[in-house]
């Protein structure tokens, strides 16, 4: 009986530990599946970013005319508020004419014009229309898929949804990375050189900042 007894917590304990180790190997497993693809399209733009400026690109810039029917134009407001989009049909005229899609973006009035800005990632767009004669002005900028690939790095101008998406890559990182410290504080003591590359990981950026960037 004393020997049962004796024997109790340190099954317990297995047990537990056990039990720790299959959450954080699920959870870890989980979070790398999740974030894998896009941990590695961000390693990879970080090194185009890095090196952006010895990486040449040639933008590619289009230009495109057309004329916006009379009823249609007689459709912008007279006295539109700050920032309103283009009325849906005038919108939808626009796509048709010249090829860009202002729809529900912000617009600049004026009592000549009104324009559209069209950023977006790896270019840049826009679209005027004259307010007299209804002519519809459209020019488009591609700068390549090294530039949107950067630029998705950034968040820049990629919409709501990939502003959510980063977020939630970022959660599944920290969860990669936290589960990942945890496990490797339950296998360090077979790992003697588990801390001091650690160590590393951490001193490394630290002393480069201090020593280096001033």
């Amino acid at each position: 009986m004393q020997q049962s007894a004796a024997r109790t917590p340190k099954t317990s304990k297995r047990k537990w530990r056990g039990w720790w180790l299959k959450q954080l190997h699920m959870w870890h497993w989980m979070s790398a599946a999740v974030s894998l693809m896009a941990m590695l399209l961000f390693s990879v733009t970080g090194i185009t970013l890095n090196h952006a400026a010895s990486i040449g690109a040639t933008p590619v810039v289009v230009s495109r005319e057309a004329v916006l029917p009379g009823p249609l134009l007689s459709a912008l407001p007279k006295t539109p508020a700050a920032s309103a989009p283009l009325p849906g049909p005038v919108a939808a005229a626009v796509v048709t004419a010249v090829g860009v899609d202002p729809t529900g973006r912000a617009g600049e009035w004026s009592d000549d014009e009104v324009y559209v800005a069209l950023p977006r990632p790896g270019g840049d767009g826009w679209v005027s229309i004259d307010r007299t004669s209804g002519k519809i002005t459209a020019e488009t900028t591609d700068r390549g898929w090294i530039s949107y690939l950067n630029d998705l790095h950034k968040g820049r101008n990629a919409g709501t949804a990939w502003f959510w998406f980063i977020d939630i890559f970022a959660v599944a990182c920290i969860l990669f990375t936290l589960t990942g410290l945890l496990l490797l504080q339950l296998h360090a003591r077979h790992r003697r050189s588990t801390w001091p590359l650690v160590g590393l990981g951490l001193a490394l950026p630290v002393i480069i900042a201090i020593v280096f960037l001033h």
